[in-house]
């Protein structure tokens, strides 16, 4: 079978390819082995420099347009956030062949019910990185975690764990532009979609890829 014959529905429809791009997104929430899973974020800091890091996607509501992740509310990128709100996520499934970029307005909650969801429903362990002694990126003098030494290796209680509470920090991403980028033989195509906040939906047209 040629590729011509095997290319997918939404090779030609821009609503379909609307659609692909939002299922590759929202399983990267629930599916570990997803490329969706931990998509690379980008800031830009107080010199225009961009920042990349590579982040774990925790939510995705498509009718909210919201991204959520999660942060330590004395990170590098949270102040850098603060200072600017715009982000950029990329995304590459090379099964699919397909590159999307997500960007919009950043906002970093700390406290209020999605934040407290977010830190209850996250296991011990993976909270137990919020309880550094030193926000990320402070300068050492030798190798280290950043942890305590009496919570080294282990798995920390939730009294133990309540006590760093103020360190974490919902990242929740508003997303108000889309691109998306299908590679195949037969003719790359790429579509963007931006946000009409006036008429409350998605315009959507196609690019030269």
């Amino acid at each position: 079978m040629t590729e011509l014959n095997s290319l997918p529905a939404h090779y030609d429809d821009l609503k379909l390819s609307f659609e692909a791009v939002w299922g590759i997104v929202e399983a990267g929430v629930t599916n570990r082995h997803s490329p969706a899973h931990m998509p690379a974020v980008g800031t830009t800091d107080q010199t225009g420099t961009p920042q990349l890091r590579i982040m774990v996607l925790r939510a995705a509501l498509r009718d909210a347009r919201t991204l959520r992740f999660h942060t330590d509310s004395r990170s590098i990128k949270a102040e850098q956030l603060r200072q600017n709100a715009a982000a950029g996520v990329l995304i590459y499934d090379p099964a699919a062949k397909v590159q999307i970029r997500l960007s919009g307005k950043t906002n970093i909650t700390q406290y209020g019910d999605v934040a407290d969801a977010a830190w209850s429903t996250s296991t011990p362990f993976a909270r137990r990185c919020y309880m550094a002694e030193a926000a990320p990126g402070t300068p050492l003098d030798r190798p280290s975690s950043g942890l305590p030494d009496w919570i080294q290796g282990k798995q920390p209680e939730e009294e133990q764990l309540s006590q760093f509470r103020a360190n974490f920090a919902a990242l929740l991403v508003k997303v108000e532009t889309i691109e998306w980028l299908y590679l195949a033989n037969a003719g790359h195509r790429r579509a963007r979609w931006q946000w009409d906040a006036g008429q409350g939906s998605w315009t959507g047209s196609w690019l030269v890829p």
